[in-house]
């Protein structure tokens, strides 16, 4: 369930662009009256207010928007503009040019097979290149072969399996790990990246009874780096997403300094996805709200658009 909360009744995209248009004019900019604006409205009305404000004012309403705003803020708000599959596809392009594998890890392994084969065909109609082609580019060894099988495999959506087949998989992915001395890479790639979230859920309960530990802690005794960051994301949002960004969400924000990329990220791309889920799983778990956390971890403009988000 979505927290973006969108105004009662028609809204109209002439009359928000000229309300942005007015924002932008005179001296600074009335970032307030941009945050009420754009975050309380979808992706296709946001599309739309962009094609008027080009229609009006011959411009393009991200690059004002960039002149216009600084720091956390236009970070966000950027990227809060475009639609899911959109966004998706430039911050893994991003995060790959800039090496930022984390990132990228996060947001591959993080998505269901029909939201990676929609970014992958808006990937390839904004770059010219196959995503499969520039992620093999710009990883190595097991991640690399990690990531390129989980964008290139289809996967059932369903919510059934079958117990045996899970039961065998459990078997397969102990003898690749903990039964032996190092470890089978290829059997995890090969489990990890061609089994649906349902049938992966049932090979980590297999595991668990059959074994008397966790997958997941097999998966970080056995694997480091970003090819274990990619199999936890993988096992995580087969078991339950909210749950998954409500961690990372926390760890941004934990310790000395806040990591506003990975937050304003988590944020940004779960709002008009599952971002109650995540709320209620953060709450669960650290006994405070995400709401709360935000606010006392960020400040100004920025915290006034995150909250916005988060639907205070």
């Amino acid at each position: 369930m979505a927290t973006v909360t969108l105004p009662q009744g028609q809204t109209s995209p002439r009359d928000d662009a000229i309300s942005l248009h007015k924002a932008f004019k005179g001296f600074g900019c009335d970032t307030a009256a941009v945050i009420n604006i754009l975050a309380h409205r979808d992706a296709t009305q946001r599309a739309h207010i962009r094609h008027e404000y080009k229609t009006m004012y011959s411009e393009d309403l991200n690059k004002r928007l960039s002149s216009e705003l600084s720091g956390n803020t236009k970070k966000a708000l950027l990227l809060w503009m475009p639609d899911p599959a959109t966004r998706d596809a430039t911050i893994v392009r991003q995060a790959l040019t800039a090496a930022d594998l984390g990132a990228a890890t996060e947001v591959i392994c993080s998505r269901t097979p029909s939201q990676i084969a929609q970014f992958k065909q808006i990937y390839f109609s904004i770059f010219g290149t196959h995503l499969e082609h520039d992620v093999g580019r710009h990883t190595s060894g097991d991640l690399k072969n990690l990531l390129v099988a989980y964008v290139i495999t289809a996967r059932y959506e369903g919510l059934e399996f079958d117990r045996s087949a899970a039961e065998r998989d459990a078997k397969a992915l102990y003898k690749a790990g903990e039964k032996r001395l190092g470890t089978d890479e290829r059997t995890f790639v090969e489990i990890f990246t061609g089994r649906s979230r349902a049938h992966l859920n049932a090979v980590s309960s297999a595991y668990e009874s059959m074994y008397g530990t966790s997958l997941r802690k097999a998966v970080k005794k056995e694997t480091s780096g970003n090819f274990r960051h990619g199999l936890l994301t993988i096992a995580e949002c087969a078991d339950h997403p909210g749950r998954y960004f409500a961690k990372v969400a926390h760890k941004a924000m934990k310790g000395l300094g806040t990591d506003d990329s990975t937050l304003l990220r988590v944020v940004v791309t779960r709002a008009e996805i599952d971002m109650m889920y995540v709320k209620i799983a953060y709450q669960n778990k650290y006994g405070k709200s995400l709401n709360e956390a935000v606010r006392s971890e960020t400040s100004g403009n920025y915290r006034a658009f995150l909250l916005a988000l988060l639907g205070h």
